[in-house]
């Protein structure tokens, strides 16, 4: 269930900026209110991921589709405004990924076969941004039967995704999955799929206070992961404390690149996770230089590298929000020819400097 184990240096290109994306980039997150001035990017992202019956192409990973991208694609569309797109994200999901039958959706597509949904596990953080997105559907749109799917999401989340790091432990630990990451030694992490943000406002639309502490604990984790160096992709939680977990990427990669978009996203600028990867940037982002995509943690070794813009732009937000006194960011121009994942961080990254940290809009 490792969706970004594609190792592969991506994107030697230059990037093809689109077209009034250059000055419209930094123009466009002037405003809270991205329907104004930003509009054509997200038309761009759209128009290169977005299928007319709302499933959201991974065209790296087999042209499959995922909970996670289902549910990016459904907090894109709340940002946006663009009801019409939401709707059919969530019917193309309802009719193909929930199929679980507890508010969970399936963790993967996979046009053309025979059975498309092969496996029927769930993964937390595609569930946690589709409820995210349903949450801010419901507001931005005044439609209360975006809040009561949310809520189903969110019970079983809560019921199926949540457990003590230890027995009688209080506390406790977002599990990548209801299935396959529990043994009787230890527990399997996966720290990119917290999103404290999100979290936390899907525990106030639905009351599942659940959430919001499970978050406030995954803040302590990733502080006491990032005490040596850049949180890991994946760890294990066992009664000695945490470690490697077989099996999984150990590196800070594809994965884990995620922990400090989000923790800026969420306002925690300051956090030792961030700060972990402020000095990796500094001392590895040049321009021309492809920016690091793995990095081995305890050295600093940088294994894998890419040009494609969106980890430039994760790279600049980050460095940005990390430093004290920064001001503007050096985000690139959009590409919606890069592929799906480093496109929509590239989103991401533009929403969370426009929303969170305006200091770090692109100069």
């Amino acid at each position: 269930m490792n969706r970004r184990r594609f190792l592969t240096v991506m994107g030697a290109a230059p990037a093809l900026a689109m077209a009034g994306a250059g000055s419209g980039a930094a123009q466009g997150l002037l405003t809270s209110d991205l329907t104004e001035t930003a509009m054509p990017l997200w038309q761009a992202w759209r128009d290169s991921f977005l299928q007319p019956d709302g499933r959201v192409v991974d065209g790296l990973q087999r042209n499959a589709s995922h909970s996670e991208g289902q549910g990016y694609g459904a907090v894109l569309a709340s940002e946006f405004g663009d009801q019409p797109a939401f709707d059919r994200i969530v019917d193309w999901t309802e009719a193909n990924l929930s199929v679980r039958g507890d508010g969970l959706l399936a963790w993967r597509y996979l046009p053309g076969e025979v059975n498309p949904v092969p496996d029927s596990n769930n993964a937390s953080d595609g569930d946690l941004f589709y409820a995210w997105g349903l949450v801010r559907a419901a507001q931005r749109f005044n439609e209360p039967r975006y809040l009561t799917r949310a809520l189903q999401t969110a019970q079983s989340l809560a019921e199926r995704c949540i457990m003590p790091v230890a027995p009688g432990a209080n506390e406790t630990v977002f599990l990548p999955a209801a299935q396959g990451f529990v043994h009787a030694d230890r527990i399997v992490f996966n720290p990119s799929y917290v999103m404290p943000l999100a979290m936390r406002e899907v525990a106030a639309a639905t009351g599942v206070a659940e959430l919001a502490r499970t978050a406030q604990n995954a803040e302590s984790i990733l502080l006491r992961l990032a005490q040596t160096g850049p949180v890991p992709d994946w760890v294990q939680v066992t009664p000695q404390g945490m470690s490697a977990a077989p099996d999984f990427s150990a590196n800070t990669g594809y994965e884990a690149m995620r922990v400090p978009l989000y923790l800026v996203w969420s306002g925690l600028n300051n956090h030792p996770a961030v700060t972990q990867m402020v000095r990796v940037y500094t001392r590895t982002v040049q321009p021309g230089v492809p920016v690091p995509t793995i990095i081995e943690p305890a050295s600093g070794t940088v294994l894998e590298a890419s040009n494609d813009p969106g980890y430039r732009a994760l790279a600049a937000l980050v460095s940005c929000a990390g430093t004290p006194g920064e001001t503007g960011s050096l985000m690139p121009p959009f590409d919606p020819s890069q592929p799906y994942y480093p496109a929509t961080l590239q989103m991401f990254a533009m929403i969370a400097a426009n929303q969170v940290t305006p200091q770090c809009v692109p100069i």
